[in-house]
């Protein structure tokens, strides 16, 4: 056999980003489509739903004969063990056959590998086999998508033993071997198969195993061998049904192999079936982890799920991988991982048997948050988790137990709520927009503490959460107050203290009134009368970092209330303990496992495109990228059961996307469950592109959220790193899919009265009605979204809040008003220009117009702003596109920000409209620190449809696909709107009794593709039947 050889050839994008960039206006669905290469990094393996050409060689020779080799020792290529291939039960391995079937379509909870087309050509004889797989063949470009059902088995228990006299066939070797359990059902108690969408190879860098532990069993005298009967025939082809079904199919065509020298090259002519293999001195049965020898040194982990000899007489097993860390998308920076980890998978392929080297004890284990090595037998390996290449996927190895068949609400949900903690929460987009999402699936998520070292984004927040404990500090000193909060919370949790009278010197910084109401201390002395709040830092600014306590004097206003540190109050127990009591009570702090879900967005400073000045060669290296590090710190700390983490979508590229790669090692380290998906905003519902990096982590407790599958075309304006395509959120290429037109800028904002440049007011009356969906649900109440009574059920319709644009100076303006009011107009349509055959503009030679001011009508900066080859000075956006991302400052220098009709730069409300925000929602600060409280917040849309996923999992509704379908309508639906069209609900509380009824009622295979709200039909008419639903 062929080791694998990585081919490196030019990545080819699944659309030519400059020819969507030409043409701005055309919707476009994203969809997942793999390039046709290999790419040039290992672990993107080659989709073989994508595969240029899978026709398969038939002028193979039948009388091939098999390689003879008096040693146990290896020679050449053929002797290396297979990378591993595909199992021939999934769905990759039956695209690359052009296996076409006939059976009986089934619903899929993800569709984005199913299709409605099912050209069938072959039958199965599904009642002989055991395990069930799903087949998708998928072409890049003039192929047809067939989606059917397979009946399969690939369990080892089932491929061996049944039948067999073990007193005539098993030899026990000496050594002993752990291996995972099997019940006498045939299957394993320890693992089961992967996500069927795995089509994942592993890379070329592993480390060497040590063999300190493990038996070489390979004697160079003792040529490796079947020993015993073989199984029985109809044995074998009920466990192996699908080997012999490929071979009674292309034997007739005279193929004996498929995919001939390439990594998962299948054996088709199989004579008959083994239990045990003898090599040099060790016996291997079925079932047995095993050394495979790989590239060079290496030595690769697997287990033995078939043992067979071919017509030819050579004799093959079946091996079963496992992935080390640095063989998963974590690469490098998996270092400081336990090197006995691997991780399981569903990955599989056929090897001649002389490859096997040895014997490894390799053991399973429950994965437990905090895991200490020690408590790990000594075992060559160990494993715990799945991995799966789509999605950069760690979870929990399914099992039986896993599988969900009604409604069944986790011991957590019996709370009122579930809290939240929002670390660089901004304004509140992300943790918002979760909220909102998690309610439709009927769970009550509520933000109860938020962190920001912006101190009007935190006000911004405080003004639409007042239940929120919104602290403005550093996520390094929040994490230090948590861990000093957690010592106080230990030491004055107890029945009573020694009561003593607090005092403090007036040497601290307070300053005694004149006319004192204390009569029972000394001068020079003031009483504490009580505690208020707690910080870790340096908030009198003397240069002393601590843990300190705001102290209220006993006849002192508020206003003279002082930071004093705790060392200062150690006479103080009554008071401090009185404190951390009330504290404790109202949770003004978290504690370890206090916290359901922690969410932020890692500022990005250090890696972010518009940044010139990145560290690019090594971003963990810059101290503005260390906020990812923070971010997993206080993961380990507070130990959350939910995790999401957004960023930009340069932490996968620059460095080979360490940072990425970083965030995801922490997780997976921290034993807990993880997965990363890319997300364009536009794709619910936003007129806007937005690509942005999500990272969901889970506790081993739960189950892993999904990525929500897209509800709208999208104008797309760029791709993400070509390595990281298969981790984009979108359908397959071919894949049925009903989605709703793109949102453009008219849709968002058409409504809005007009204002002009010196507009100065923060509230305004609505003029016109809404004219589209978008905005009939961007103007929803509070109480609408959130249908909660807490939040009003009399409110009124509210103004219309920060409708007000950023002034322009005089210069500036007078350019604005000479841009012509049409598509594509910029600076070029300005007197003065000329655009040259290269598309480079430069100054006319005699004809510069000048302002009033004296200055140029045509600023320099426009003629060298990148290379004279921009069209973004002074841009106008048009009403049928989008915007690329919606940033942190309107400037027209260099972004197309004018209005389409009017001499002004898009307002603060149509800002928050683009990134999704409701009408409702206000912001505080200056107009230039509420434009960035926007462009730095996490599309609430976005953040919605991930918090309705997060529902699913918190009620363990979802299934173990990475992707769900949103119900119908969701995107521009209120919580209101969707409850009534699923409840026929009119009274202002919608219970959520019923969602859990209804969910009770619900089969495993109605998450995704027939969700219980995903009702299309229903959920469409009862939308349109709504007053004013209607376009």
């Amino acid at each position: 056999m062929k080791s694998p050889q990585h081919k490196n050839k030019t990545p080819k994008s699944r659309s030519d980003p400059q020819q969507q960039q030409k043409s701005n206006s055309l919707a476009v669905t994203v969809f997942r489509n793999a390039p046709d290469y290999y790419s040039c990094d290992p672990l993107i393996p080659l989709s073989t739903a994508y595969l240029k050409d899978q026709n398969v060689d038939s002028n193979l020779h039948s009388d091939a004969k098999p390689i003879k080799n008096s040693h146990g020792k290896f020679f050449g290529e053929k002797h290396l063990r297979q990378c591993p291939g595909l199992d021939p039960s999934s769905e990759a391995y039956a695209e690359k056959l052009e296996v076409k079937l006939h059976g009986t379509l089934e619903p899929r909870r993800s569709p984005r590998l199913s299709s409605s087309n099912g050209n069938e050509n072959m039958e199965i004889n599904a009642s002989q086999v055991k395990r069930t797989s799903k087949v998708v063949h998928q072409k890049k470009k003039n192929t047809k998508v067939i989606s059917t059902y397979i009946e399969l088995s690939n369990s080892p228990v089932e491929q061996h033993m049944c039948g067999i006299d073990d007193t005539k066939y098993l030899i026990r070797s000496s050594e002993a071997i752990t291996s995972p359990s099997w019940t006498e059902n045939g299957r394993t108690t320890s693992n089961s198969f992967a996500l069927p969408e795995s089509d994942d190879r592993p890379p070329r860098k592993k480390f060497n195993t040590s063999t300190s532990s493990t038996k070489e069993c390979i004697d160079s005298e003792n040529f490796p061998s079947f020993i015993g009967d073989p199984i029985p025939d109809d044995e074998a082809q009920k466990r192996w049904g699908w080997r012999y079904e490929l071979k009674d199919k292309k034997c007739k065509d005279n193929m004996f192999k498929i995919n001939e020298g390439e990594e998962d090259e299948i054996i088709a002519n199989v004579k008959c079936h083994y239990a045990q293999a003898e090599i040099g001195n060790c016996i291997f049965s079925l079932g047995d982890c095993a050394f495979v020898k790989g590239e060079g040194e290496e030595k690769h982990v697997g287990k033995i799920i078939e043992f067979f000899q071919t017509t030819d007489g050579q004799n093959y097993f079946r091996v079963q991988w496992f992935y080390r860390i640095q063989d998963t998308v974590v690469q490098d920076e998996g270092g400081f991982h336990d090197k006995r980890r691997v991780f399981y998978s569903a990955i599989m392929n056929d090897n001649l048997i002389d490859c096997i080297m040895g014997k490894a004890n390799v053991t399973h284990i429950t994965p437990r948050v905090g895991l200490k090595l020690a408590s790990i037998s000594s075992s060559d390996f160990y494993y715990d988790m799945e991995y799966c290449v789509d999605y950069s996927t760690f979870r929990n190895i399914p099992t039986d137990a896993s599988t969900v068949t009604e409604s069944q609400p986790c011991s957590e949900l019996n709370k009122t709520e579930l809290a939240l903690l929002d670390l660089y929460s901004g304004c509140g987009g992300m943790s918002t927009g979760l909220c909102l999402g998690a309610k439709t699936a009927s769970v009550n998520l509520v933000t109860r503490w938020a962190v920001d070292s912006d101190r009007s984004a935190g006000e911004s927040l405080k003004l639409n959460h007042s239940d929120t404990h919104v602290r403005n500090e550093s996520a390094e000193d929040f994490l230090e107050l948590l861990k000093a909060w957690e010592k106080l919370c230990k030491r004055y949790n107890v029945s009573s203290t020694e009561r003593k009278l607090p005092f403090r010197s007036n040497s601290s910084g307070a300053k005694k009134r004149g006319n004192s109401e204390v009569h029972d201390i000394s001068d020079g002395e003031l009483e504490v009368s009580k505690l208020v709040d707690i910080c870790f830092g340096d908030p009198n600014e003397t240069g002393k970092r601590g843990l300190y306590l705001k102290v209220h004097w006993k006849g002192y206003s508020a206003s003279e209330d002082t930071w004093e540190p705790i060392k200062s109050l150690s006479k103080c127990k009554e008071s401090m303990q009185d404190f951390v009591r009330k504290g404790m009570k109202s949770n003004i702090l978290p504690l370890p496992g206090e916290v359901d879900v922690i969410c932020g967005g890692p500022p990005c400073q250090g890696i972010s495109g518009y940044n010139r000045f990145r560290n690019c060669a090594s971003p963990l290296d810059d101290e503005r990228n260390r906020q990812i590090v923070i971010f997993m710190d206080m993961v380990k700390f507070l130990k959350p059961r939910y995790v999401l983490m957004e960023n930009v979508v340069d932490i996968l590229r620059f460095d080979k996307g360490s940072l990425g790669r970083y965030a995801l090692s922490r997780l997976v380290h921290m034993n807990y469950q993880a997965r990363l998906g890319i997300i364009a905003a536009g794709c619910y519902g936003l007129p806007q592109f937005r690509l942005r990096v999500f990272l969901w982590g889970a506790h081993p407790s739960e189950v892993i959220p999904q990525f929500p599958l897209p509800t709208h075309d999208v104008i797309v304006r760029y791709w993400p790193p070509p390595e990281f395509e298969r981790n984009v959120v979108a359908y397959d290429e071919e894949q049925p899919r009903e989605l709703e037109k793109a949102t453009v800028i008219q849709d968002a904002i058409s409504d809005l009265p007009a204002v002009m440049n010196t507009e100065t007011r923060d509230e305004m009356p609505y003029q016109n009605p809404p004219e589209t969906e978008f905005q009939r649900y961007i103007r929803s109440t509070k109480y609408e979204m959130t249908g909660s009574k807490s939040n009003g059920t009399t409110e009124k319709r509210p103004l219309l809040y920060d409708h007000r644009p950023y002034f322009l100076f005089e210069d500036d303006y007078l350019r604005v008003c000479q841009i012509p009011k049409r598509k594509g107009a910029n600076f070029r349509d300005l007197p003065g220009v000329i655009v040259g055959a290269d598309n480079v503009v430069r100054r006319h030679p005699t004809e510069n117009p000048l302002l009033p001011s004296g200055k140029p009508l045509v600023p320099e900066y426009c003629f060298t702003f990148e290379h004279g080859k921009s069209k973004r000075p002074f841009a106008r956006l048009w009403w049928d596109e989008n915007l690329p991302t919606a940033l942190t400052f309107p400037s027209c220098h260099n972004q197309v920000v004018l209005h389409p009709e009017q001499d002004r730069v898009l307002t603060i409300r149509e800002f928050a409209r683009l990134q999704g925000f409701p009408d409702y929602y206000r912001f505080y600060g200056t107009v230039k620190e509420r434009y960035c409280q926007i462009g730095n917040a996490v599309a609430v849309p976005v953040s919605r449809a991930l918090g309705y996923a997060l529902g699913l999992a918190c009620r363990k509704l979802n299934g173990n696909e990475p992707l769900v379908t949103l119900p119908s309508k969701f995107s521009h639906s209120n919580y209101l709107q969707l409850s009534k069209c699923v409840f026929g609900n009119t009274s202002n509380e919608v219970n959520s009794r019923q969602f859990r009824a209804l969910d009770a009622e619900a089969t495993p295979g109605s998450i995704g593709q027939d969700s219980r709200v995903e009702d299309s039909t229903q959920l469409q008419t009862c939308y349109n039947n709504q007053p004013g639903n209607t376009d």
